[in-house]
């Protein structure tokens, strides 16, 4: 009976594991299919992501109005907090999972004043797009962001 309940408990966690995506792999956003608002958007944008869940990394370059920037963030998507940096600034991140979609909620402080970061990434049903919703709180009120990622 021991057995049965093991292996029915390794069944379903197999089952759940298959339905999160694998984000790994090197993605160029499509300009034209992303939305960005008031903001202005960048020229290019490559991430280049490692995915062996629940440990993420993500290296993203960009070239556009605000220049060249490159940056590197670490997230566990099993709940973990993890601080990245960026542009000198501390972020505290939590990444966890609804359902097949992965969202990451970070916080920073810049200047003095608190901004909030909540990001949804989902992948498309054949893998070959990925949509990063960007929201980002602060002060100044929210801006909403949505970046579409072609797999290369």
């Amino acid at each position: 009976m021991k057995t049965l309940i093991l292996t029915l408990l390794a069944i379903a966690a197999a089952a759940i594991a298959a339905d999160k995506p694998d984000f790994s792999g090197t993605w160029k956003m499509d300009p034209d299919k992303s939305l960005f608002g008031p903001v202005p958007p960048p020229t290019s944008m490559t991430r280049v992501i490692d995915h062996k869940d629940p440990d993420l990394s993500l290296h993203q370059t960009s070239t556009g109005p605000e220049g060249d920037q490159n940056m590197a963030f670490k997230y566990s998507t099993d709940g973990k907090e993890t601080t990245n940096s960026y542009m000198g600034n501390e972020v505290k991140s939590i990444a966890n999972w609804d359902g097949k979609a992965l969202v990451i909620h970070s916080n920073l402080d810049v200047g003095g004043q608190q901004v909030k970061l909540t990001e949804k990434w989902t992948l498309s049903d054949d893998g070959k797009t990925c949509t990063d919703v960007l929201n980002i709180s602060s002060v100044q009120g929210d801006l909403d962001i949505t970046y579409i990622f072609v797999r290369q």
